[in-house]
């Protein structure tokens, strides 16, 4: 069974940088499902992708938010991690990672999706 479980500070201070890690279990990140992504969604608001790495370590971000997102991996502990620079509180979401067999760009339909994790507030405040 795969599991996605998502991890990292509940709370970021404005202009600072959001570290996330996203640990994959019951599937290789670079042999398993093959894109890794990276999903938000702000209080009272829908869903936001961010951006998305594949298993042989390409990147793809969303035109809004590519400036300052960087995702990468760790293969060897089987983990996504996600860098958002320069956080306001308008970056205030809960922040889910998602796994898809085929790479979609820009989508948030849960159902195009093959797994989900739980998802991790984090909180842009000072």
């Amino acid at each position: 069974q795969v599991k996605l479980q998502e991890s990292g500070p509940g709370l970021v201070t404005p202009s600072q940088t959001l570290s996330l890690t996203c640990t994959v279990s019951g599937a290789s990140i670079a042999t398993g499902f093959d894109y890794w992504h990276w999903i938000r969604q702000p209080p009272g608001k829908g869903l936001e992708w961010m951006g998305v790495i594949s298993y042989s370590g390409s990147t793809y971000y969303s035109p809004h938010l590519k400036s300052r997102t960087f995702i990468a991996r760790d293969t060897p502990k089987n983990q996504v991690t996600l860098q958002l620079l320069s956080v306001t509180p308008e970056d205030t979401a809960v922040y889910f990672c998602a796994a898809s067999k085929t790479l979609i760009l820009g989508v948030t339909s849960k159902d195009a999706y093959e797994y989900w994790g739980q998802g991790t507030l984090v909180t842009v405040a000072s």
